[in-house]
């Protein structure tokens, strides 16, 4: 049914709380259908910035929608099924405890901007790498003409190249950050902008409630390619 479509798992906040509403007020979408979802009209914009130069600056993140990557998309395996993910999602799940996240801040990573964690944290590692491990053997090995265009982009080194090729993504173990994307590229922006936009989402996050719990795993599907994420299921935290 879908034979094109990719799979994720990610760590999304509860539905109907302060930091889902955020987020989708912020990217203009979410992964619920509740009646505040849908109405994500924002409050305000950066100073100096127009709605479309904002939809534009959080474009990319949209798609995706407002979530931290466990394991990076992927194709499923010939003969495997959506069906069969979700029940391996949803048996790992039961095996590991719930958490609380470090206190998250306002971060730039790289060329964008995110909501990171302030203090590393062992067991979010843990919980990173089995989510990555646990649903491997249900992805197709990773297209080698991705491969070669994101080593070709040249911001990965030998190790990250490794990574990439064992397990369909570069960030992955001890090179695994936490991290929930608020922006696209940056390197565009004015020195202005990009400060109004800083402190625009220190003001539309700094208040939210912490510490951030994780108490299940997402898993989200991409149909056809370049098509927005969408919930599949969410499986709880023992």
């Amino acid at each position: 049914m879908f034979e094109s479509a990719r799979y994720a798992v990610y760590f999304s906040p509860p539905s109907g709380s302060a930091w889902a509403e955020a987020g989708a007020r912020w990217l203009g979408r979410s992964y619920f259908n509740t009646v505040e979802a849908l109405a994500t009209g924002r409050q305000a914009l950066p100073e100096g910035w127009n709605e479309a130069a904002f939809a534009a600056i959080t474009r990319a993140p949209r798609r995706y929608g407002w979530h931290a990557t466990l394991k990076a998309p992927f194709r499923l395996m010939a003969g495997r099924t959506e069906a069969e993910l979700l029940a391996a999602v949803e048996a790992l799940a039961a095996q590991i405890p719930r958490l609380y996240l470090p206190a998250l801040a306002v971060q730039r990573m790289g060329n964008f901007l995110a909501m990171a964690p302030q203090q590393p944290s062992a067991a979010l590692q843990a919980l990173a790498q089995r989510c990555v491990e646990g649903p491997h053997d249900f992805a197709a090995p990773p297209d080698e003409a991705d491969i070669a265009a994101r080593i070709a982009q040249g911001r990965l080194d030998e190790e990250q190249q490794a990574l990439l090729r064992r397990w369909g993504y570069p960030y992955v173990m001890h090179r695994f950050r936490f991290h929930m994307t608020l922006t696209g590229d940056l390197s565009g922006l004015n020195a202005a902008q990009q400060a109004a936009l800083h402190a625009h989402a220190h003001a539309q996050f700094d208040a939210l409630p912490q510490p951030l719990p994780i108490d299940a795993l997402s898993l989200l599907r991409e149909s056809c390619k370049e098509s927005d994420f969408r919930l599949v299921a969410q499986a709880p935290l023992r």
